[in-house]
């Protein structure tokens, strides 16, 4: 007679199951709470979202009060704390592809940061330059710094779906998606889009300049007051026509600057304001040479650490922090204090987060560095500044125009979507290719493989 298979008790088969699903649930990297669906959802509804298994990076209430920031600065800033095992192949190309919003996406995995952001919203150079900056940083000062730098200088809006709170974020994001697909189909929507961009614009704008306002102004007030310590009487003895010439192209430089900036409705009149204050100092430095006699200057740039020293007279070795080296022109004082190992008089700004200097306060001061260096010697000067880096990238050809300190553009803002804009899977995968850590360099979402962080992390 034929054996009959022993079966396995009932018990025995349930003990068997749970303990199938216990391995599953606590199996490292696959757990449905480190799904990229559920950080993408998250990331819809807040700006921070913290791996339950990353908890002791970021506490709860670290997360919230930078979540907070974020969103008060009003810009599509994602972060995401993840524990050191998860999985890295893609990463940022499918978070970006599962979230659907336009914006900058920082990730901190176990102790390894990186970022990527669609080039609308941030440049290739200044987002690397931003992850350089705050390599080796603990969790909370890294993150912390690294949302505080990016929010002065990235483009776009926050996304509509973290005002609503608690629940609705993907039927919101599903509505407004929905949404904007009929109104592109229609000619009403394409006007409406049409509006909001040319409105939100104009506010950015008038924002811009009423901080340009105030550093333009101090400017002006330099000048002025030169010219009232200027010891010169044009109908006085030892007075000729070059100097008095001289002494009137200041003068008319001066009330033009007054004049121009009194009409600026646009950042980008700014330029001119500052040409007109560029030409008057070299006005002034020629009258002292007539007067004492000397050579005549060559026309040469402004001091590049603070335009208000007047015409450079040097080029200096100079490296901003974690910049490369370059030749910059130098007025006499700065010029003594570098030979000295002293640091030069640098010109500061006020910015939301504190004074800094000009180069490091945002694209808005493109046009004021424009006026005063031209467009042809400005870039050599500021590669490796964030001002550089912001003025090379599409967003400010987008937001500001072509060329430094040329706003303008056209009504769609160069014709792609807006940091903070949903725009589902239509976004360009080379700008969140390349493996963690690997800065971005290889595009198309290939890169590292199955877990590989890549070099030069």
């Amino acid at each position: 007679m034929k054996a009959v298979p022993r079966t396995r008790s009932l018990p025995a088969l349930l003990l068997a199951a749970l303990a199938l699903v216990l391995a599953t649930l606590f199996a490292p990297g696959a757990s449905a709470d480190t799904s990229i669906s559920t950080i993408a959802q998250a990331l819809r509804k807040s700006p921070v979202y913290v791996d339950p298994a990353a908890s002791a990076q970021l506490p709860k209430a670290d997360a919230d009060a930078l979540a907070k920031r974020i969103k008060d600065a009003d810009k599509p800033l994602f972060i995401a704390v993840l524990p050191a095992g998860y999985p890295t192949a893609n990463l940022f190309v499918d978070l970006r592809a599962a979230t659907g919003v336009t914006g900058l996406y920082g990730i901190r995995l176990g102790d390894r940061f990186d970022a990527r952001a669609d080039s609308s919203v941030m440049s290739v150079t200044a987002r690397r330059n931003l992850v350089t900056s705050v390599q080796g940083e603990p969790a909370k000062a890294q993150l912390t710094d690294f949302a505080d730098r990016a929010l002065a200088h990235m483009g776009g809006h926050a996304p509509k779906s973290w005002g609503g709170g608690s629940g609705g974020g993907s039927s919101a994001t599903a509505a407004l998606i929905a949404l904007g697909a009929v109104l592109v189909a229609g000619g009403a929507g394409a006007y409406a889009l049409v509006r909001r961009n040319r409105r939100r614009r104009e506010e950015e704008q008038r924002a811009a300049l009423d901080r340009l306002r105030v550093v333009v102004d101090e400017d002006i007030t330099a000048f002025g007051e030169e010219l009232d310590r200027l010891d010169f009487q044009p109908a006085g003895p030892g007075a000729d026509e070059a100097m008095r010439a001289d002494y009137e192209h200041a003068l008319d430089a001066y009330d033009t600057a007054k004049q121009r900036m009194a009409q600026a409705s646009r950042p980008e009149d700014v330029r001119t304001v500052t040409e007109a204050l560029e030409d008057g100092r070299f006005s002034l430095a020629r009258l002292a040479a007539r007067r004492e006699g000397r050579p005549l200057p060559e026309r040469r740039p402004p001091c590049f650490f603070d335009p208000r020293h007047g015409p450079s007279v040097t080029d200096a070795p100079w490296t901003p922090p974690g910049g490369a080296p370059r030749q910059v022109p130098v007025c006499a004082a700065d010029a003594t204090r570098l030979a000295d190992g002293r640091d030069p008089v640098i010109r500061e700004v006020d910015t939301d987060y504190g004074r800094r200097p000009y180069w490091d306060a945002g694209p808005a001061y493109g046009p004021w560095a424009g006026g005063y260096f031209g467009g042809g010697i400005l870039p050599g000067l500021l590669v490796g500044t964030l001002l550089g880096s912001m003025m090379a990238a599409p967003s400010y050809a987008a937001d500001y125009g072509t060329g430094y300190g040329d706003f303008g553009g056209g009504d769609f803002g160069g014709g792609g979507y807006e940091g903070g804009d949903v725009s589902g899977t239509d976004f360009d995968a080379g700008d969140f290719g390349g493996g963690f850590g690997d800065g971005g360099d290889f595009g198309g979402g290939g890169g590292d493989g199955g877990g590989d962080f890549g070099g030069g992390f």
